[in-house]
């Protein structure tokens, strides 16, 4: 923390005479000459002397960001709240998103914690807020023993913006069943489950939204609303008169039909949902019409003073606004939506109004602008920092200036580490200074403290001088807001949820489409069937105790599967065919891999400082799974074995990073580095990365593509061939014949899948004894790893890098407004565009439209039947920012990293599938900002049902990662498909993902000769009993599909305990037949254990069977007889035991017994060799 800057400012006359001024009652003041982070100190110290919360308002949130970091580094972050306003004028409804939890979280700090600093952009204060009682009576605050009905709760939650739906798995909804409330809040916490008892709340349980299980009690717990607009009841009632005015006399004057019945539609749609107790987004519309004066983001603080940082900036914010705001008014009447002007937004005056707070404008120019009433103002001198790219010579210039002139100078540095190598680089170059890790007070004497500020800078009037490592050297180490936790994204999710219309795949039936789960009365028994159906109209029922031979078909693209014929004996051809083809291929792995594991290499040395260094300048915090994947690939190169590993991780999860320090490893040892990429803006982007990272270091680097001249090209070769280049980065031209390395020790290949058969074989070549890293952005399979464990060296990188915003992801109606809109938010904060239009034959026409509706933005063209050289070079252009829009084909869907285009907008999104959505969206929000996509489709367009079906889908990736899921389990299969070859694609969709998998880690294990473990085989269970799970207990089929699925494959009675918990947790006391289900798993689970072959219950009498191997004998049982059991003996053929009973379920209890009591006996036996008749009484 750098609080001890504050005493360069602090009792500065200048600064006590702007406090004086708000004191006595001056409205607007001006403050000059404030150059980059000397202003964050001044607005601490000002807020110290007046005692009164600060609010700090910038033209948009990406530089209140930079305020927000600064003014934390100052005075820590207790007392700091960011609200990051919503920026778009052309969306109507708040969507779940990590800004709208962070803007609840930051109201609730306003109201409750009283906070010191309130850092904005202009679009938070335009925007009219629920007035602070409303928010707060839609504040919970509950503990056990509250008398508060669930309805009561829900009623609240429901009005607050909450989705009741049948599981709260996302944040923003609540589900109900029972006594039970289950509430996913959106901010404010883990979701929560409330349960009551007979008249008052009883418990408060935190629960995972993945497997709803509660995970501990909690003494109290406070939900915050899931939505910024909020109405009073007199408001509630206020608007429905408004609305029903509306529906009556405005309708009346709209000419075009068509246009009325929209209005009027839309009217009544939003009347009948607040009828009912709802809130629906759209209503936000007509908040003024519910609330005549609402409540600004000023009124949430007590006696707030507003601190406007470069007003001429925010003046042009809110003109753009205003501009944005008239031209969605005209757009939104043409839909049918009764909207006036001003109803949205406050006006810039009403807004910054000095009636609301007195204001301090902090302009580094003296100006004034209209509608500033200015009386006094104040100069300061200072200047930002000059940069000096590792230049010391010119920084000891420079530095001796300082010292001469009596000014205090204080270098940053991002830790301690990074301090004290600092310190040496400056002793070195002849300018002593200390370490000062603790900052107590501004040392005179030049000084290294801990810390960040986005800009040094040179203070005369304050005697400081600030120098960042931003300043310093070409990058520096980032210090970022933390980003809003977001639960329930996690890594390769719940696919096993079965619809109706999935494939599945029956092991012994082949390949069917699931139809539904039955609930069937069979000979007056009541249980749940699968009903699926094959080829030829045939159906399947399966009992849900046999879940365990189904799967979910899935396979690497999106064609529908030939269903099998039941009764033929073509599916049993099938699983011939692929096992053999596994075999095969495995055979093949294996040999790969003990050719490799012969082969010499050379084992690099372990880590100097250099590398210490090198990798503490890495600008962000790297992840566990990035600092596992480091450690994985430096074991192995520091073994003489070659490295052939597989470094494996999405878009935008730092796999580069992992493999730059990997490089520079290889070049400290004294080795070459080539870096093969498959296309020539791929080499160009990689060499700009490495030269960028690696430009502070000794190190050299070249790129040999067709961008480079014949000459170009020779001379690379040449200096090459001497040693004297470190690392090469290349396209399959460097696999050519005439490129000859001096010493290559390491090879890197970006996403070798897409290289040719004849480069792959270069490639081996080249392999033989060099260590080898390839890169894939596809997932590869946790189970796949397993099954090839050995085979390949795999490191996952799973975990997105902190402080990477969630993408926020708008689904919408296509239209003009929206487009500029979102382009012109865009180019504001000097970003770049992606507008993806999939239709070549018209993207000409496309693009000129782009160009009339933002005509200050320059607009190209891409696309795969392009030249090559024209799309290179237009891809290029982009990538150096001279092009602001792209309008572009899927092409960019994979290998594109262009930091600084952040907003993304797909025409016709519904036509493309989940997995391609979830990768173009990839192409955005790789960098610290918060990115965009819009996915627009046509209005009133119908779509089929299953374009519906992937539109709902793709509306939840806005819920905070929820559709990342569904995209990655579809990426997951693409991945297995990349890892083992395209030819294994075919028998992949032949039996399906999950089949083929078993069958590769059995033939795996054969060829290691290690035993094939064989799942014990369950017994034949013939018991007429209402066994299932009701459906007014559980509602969903896919839960319930989901709990079969797990009794079915349990092989502990313990396990049966945890789900009987689980139930009871999440839906309440189980019902009768719920016990029964329990109790028939038990008892299958204990009868697989004792090998027990079949149990059958008929004419009053439980007779069981075991199989010929089991470990159970004739002597066992008549000891349990002797014991006092009423058992008859079978040993026939087979052994076996059978007794009367009054009914099948008393029949299960008695053989529950019976099995334990025989379990204990054999264990006691095997245990100690001696088997006591009374050890059997339990």
């Amino acid at each position: 923390m750098l609080g001890a800057l504050l005493g360069a400012i602090r009792g500065h006359p200048d600064l006590l005479a702007i406090a004086d001024r708000i004191r006595s009652g001056v409205r607007e003041q001006l403050v000059t000459g404030l150059a980059g982070s000397t202003r964050a100190i001044v607005w601490a110290a000002l807020q110290e002397a007046l005692g009164r919360p600060l609010v700090i308002l910038s033209s948009n949130n990406y530089q209140a960001q930079k305020n927000y970091e600064d003014i934390v580094e100052i005075v820590g972050e207790d007392g700091v709240v960011f609200y990051p306003g919503e920026e778009l004028v052309a969306f109507v409804e708040e969507r779940p998103s990590a800004e709208l939890a962070a803007r609840l979280e930051a109201l609730y700090a306003l109201l409750f914690r009283r906070p010191r600093f309130l850092v904005t952009g202009y679009a938070a204060l335009m925007r009219p807020l629920p007035p602070p009682a409303v928010f707060r009576a839609h504040t919970l605050e509950l503990k056990p023993g509250d008398e508060r009905t669930p309805e009561d709760i829900v009623r609240v939650l429901v009005r607050a913006g909450y989705r009741r739906e049948a599981e709260a798995l996302v944040p923003g909804t609540v589900a109900v069943r029972g006594g039970i409330v289950d509430v996913y809040p959106l901010a404010g916490g883990a979701p929560v489950r409330l349960e009551w008892g007979f008249d008052a709340l009883e418990s408060i349980r935190a629960y995972d939204p993945e497997d709803g299980r509660s995970r501990g009690e909690l003494p109290a717990v406070r939900l915050l609303p899931a939505s910024t607009f909020l109405l009073a009841s007199e408001s509630r009632d206020r608007l429905l008169q408004a609305l029903g005015a509306l529906r009556t006399e405005e309708t009346l004057k709209i000419g075009d039909p068509e246009r009325r019945a929209e209005a009027e539609a839309h009217l009544d749609r939003l009347i009948a949902e607040l009828k009912a107790g709802g809130l629906p987004p759209e209503a936000a519309l007509y908040l003024r019409r519910a609330c005549p004066e609402p409540a600004t983001l000023l009124d949430f603080l007590e006696a707030p003073v507003l601190a406007v940082d470069e007003p001429s900036r925010v003046w042009d914010a809110a003109a753009q606004y205003a501009r944005e705001e008239a031209e969605w008014i005209i757009e939104a009447k043409a839909r049918g939506r009764l909207v006036g002007s001003g109803e949205r937004f406050f006006s810039r005056e009403a807004a910054l109004s000095p009636a609301r707070a007195p204001i301090v404008y902090f302009s580094f120019f003296a100006r004034t602008l209209k509608g500033m009433k200015v009386s006094h103002t104040t100069g300061f001198v200072s200047r930002s920092g000059q940069a000096f790219h590792g230049q010391f010579g010119v920084l000891k210039t420079e530095f001796d200036r300082w010292r001469r002139l009596g000014y205090r100078v204080l270098f940053l540095a991002g830790d301690r580490d990074r301090a004290e190598r600092l310190q040496k680089m400056l002793e070195d170059a002849g300018m002593a200074v200390d370490v000062r890790p603790e900052l107590v007070a501004l040392p005179e004497a030049p000084a290294i403290a801990i810390g960040h500020l986005e800009t040094g800078f040179e203070w005369p009037s304050a005697r400081l001088v600030v120098v960042t490592e931003g300043e310093l050297f070409t990058q520096r180490k980032r210090r970022l807001r933390p980003a809003i936790e977001v639960e329930g994204t996690e890594r390769i999710a719940r696919y096993q949820d079965l619809k109706p219309g999935d494939y599945v795949v029956h092991v012994h039936h082949g390949i069917g489409r699931f139809v539904g789960l039955e609930t069937l009365e069979v000979d007056g028994v009541h249980r749940d069937y699968l009903r699926i159906q094959y080829a030829g109209g045939d159906h399947l029922y399966v009992p849900v105790d046999q879940l365990g031979l189904i799967q979910k078909y899935a396979a690497a693209d999106d064609r529908e599967p030939k269903l099998s014929k039941l009764g033929s004996g073509e599916w049993k051809k099938t699983k011939q065919k692929v096992r053999q083809a596994v075999e095969e291929m495995a055979r093949k792995l294996l040999e790969l891999y003990a050719r490799r594991a012969a082969s010499p290499g050379f084992a690099f040395p372990p880590d100097d400082a250099l590398q210490k260094e090198f990798e503490a300048l890495f600008p962000y915090e790297p992840t566990p799974d990035q600092l596992r994947a480091i450690e994985e690939i430096k074991r192995d190169m520091e073994s003489p074995r070659p490295m052939d590993r597989l470094l494996c991780g999405d878009v935008g999860y730092g796999k580069t990073e992992v493999a730059l320090r990997a490089a520079f490893k290889a070049v400290m040892a004294g080795k070459q580095v080539a870096f093969l990429v498959p296309t020539t803006i791929l080499a160009e982007q990689h060499y700009q990365t490495i030269k960028e990272r690696m430009a502070d270091f000794p190190v050299t680097v070249e790129v040999l593509s067709r961008f480079r001249t014949r000459a170009e090209q020779k001379d690379i070769l040449a200096r090459l061939k001497r040693g004297e280049i470190d690392i090469i980065v290349g396209t399959h031209r460097l696999l050519s014949k005439d490129v000859v390395f001096h010493d290559l020790g390491l090879l890197i290949v970006d996403e070798e899948q897409r290289f040719g058969v004849r480069h792959k074989e270069r490639l081996k070549e080249l392999k033989a004894n060099v260590d080898v890293l390839t890169l894939t952005a596809t997932p590869i399979p946790r189970t796949l790893n397993m099954a090839l464990i050995g085979l390949r060296d795999l490191s996952l990188i799973e975990t997105p890098p902190e402080n990477r915003y969630p993408v926020q992801t708008i689904v919408a109606e296509y239209s003009p407004t929206l487009v500029r809109e979102a382009i012109e938010r865009e180019l504001a904060r000097g970003g770049q565009v992606f507008f993806l239009y999939n239709y070549v034959e018209s993207i000409y026409r496309m693009a000129e439209e782009i160009r009339a509706l933002v005509p200050e933005a320059t607009v190209a063209v891409a696309h795969g039947k392009m030249p090559e050289d024209e799309l290179e070079r237009t891809m290029l252009d982009f990538m150096h920012g001279e092009i602001d829009v792209l309008v572009t084909t899927t092409i960019i869907e994979t290998g594109v990293d262009i930091p600084n285009a952040n907003t993304l907008i797909v025409y016709d999104a519904d036509r493309f599938g989940l997995a391609q959505l979830y990768q173009l969206r990839g192409r955005v929000g790789r960098s610290g900002r918060i990115a965009y996509a819009y996915l627009t489709y046509q209005k009133g367009k119908v779509f089929s049902e299953e374009a519906e079906r992937r539109l709902e889908a793709i509306k939840e990736f806005t819920e905070l990662g929820s559709g990342f899921k569904i995209a990655m389990r579809d990426l997951a299969i693409r991945g297995a498909g990349n890892l083992l070859g395209p030819e294994q694609h075919g028998f992949i969709a032949a039996v399906g993902f999950d089949l083929y998998n078993e069958m590769l880690r059995e033939a795996v294990q054969k060829l290691k000769g290690e035993p094939v473990e064989e799942a014990p085989k369950a017994p034949e269970l013939n018991v007429q009993i209402d066994a299932y799970l009701p459906e007014d207990y559980i509602p969903l089929p896919p839960q319930k599909i989901g709990y079969y699925k797990r009794l079915a494959a349990v092989r502990d009675p313990g396990d049966v305990e945890d789900v009987r918990a689980e139930l009871r947790d999440r839906f309440g006391p189980l019902p009768a037949p719920a016990e029964r289900l329990l109790l028939v798993a038990r008892v299958r689970a204990l009868g697989t254990a004792l090998q027990v072959e079949r149990i059958d219950w008929e004419g009053g009498q439980l007779s069981v069977r075991f199989r010929p191997e089991a470990r159970v004998k004739a002597d066992d049982l008549l000891r349990l007889a002797r014991a006092g059991e009423r058992l008859g003996l079978s040993v026939g053929t087979a052994l076996g035991f059978f007794f009367k009973a009054e009914s099948a379920e008393a029949a299960l209890r008695r053989l529950e017994a019976l099995f334990v009591r025989l379990a204990e006996a054999l264990s006691a036996s095997e245990g100690k060799g001696v088997l006591r008749d009374e050890e059997h009484v339990r």
